[in-house]
């Protein structure tokens, strides 16, 4: 379900014939990176958090971690991630294959400045493995982003 809903999401955007299925699971930063060959930091991984507004995702690169003091500038609250089991019903794709692409109509996606380094970059598509190669603008355009945030650290130069 969340392959095609990511699949027919990115369609909409001439993307669709790009996403790559793997024989092995692309769940976390590790195995995707391997996977794709890649190395880790270009791995766009999609966070999900609530706020009390309701969810969001928030879309940073492999190597970066959330900063809870940025984190709580931007957003006025605690990080605080959605639980495991919460994630499909919340997001509209399970733990592994959260991407931007095709998510539930309530929540809002943030791409993390520790993308804007790399020419493209690796987000999931729907499953634990899927992936699709994306240039910057690519994924701002097609993550339906509302803006642009600086909520993490450990990725700077």
């Amino acid at each position: 379900m969340s392959l095609e809903r990511a699949t027919e999401y990115l369609q909409k955007f001439g993307l669709a014939e790009r996403i790559q299925l793997f024989d092995v699971s692309s769940a976390t930063v590790e195995l995707a990176a391997a996977a794709l060959g890649c190395e880790e930091k270009r791995i766009a991984k999609t966070l999900s958090f609530r706020l009390p507004e309701g969810c969001i995702l928030i879309v940073a690169a492999g190597d970066a971690k959330v900063d809870n003091t940025k984190y709580k500038a931007k957003f006025h609250t605690k990080a605080k991630m959605l639980a495991f089991e919460e994630v499909e019903e919340e997001i509209g794709h399970a733990v592994g294959g959260v991407c931007p692409f095709g998510v539930n109509l309530n929540v809002t996606v943030y791409l993390d400045e520790s993308l804007k380094r790399f020419e493209t970059v690796f987000p999931a598509c729907g499953t634990a493995n899927s992936a699709i190669e994306l240039t910057i603008p690519e994924l701002e355009q097609c993550s339906g982003c509302r803006e642009w945030v600086d909520v993490c650290k450990g990725w700077e130069a």
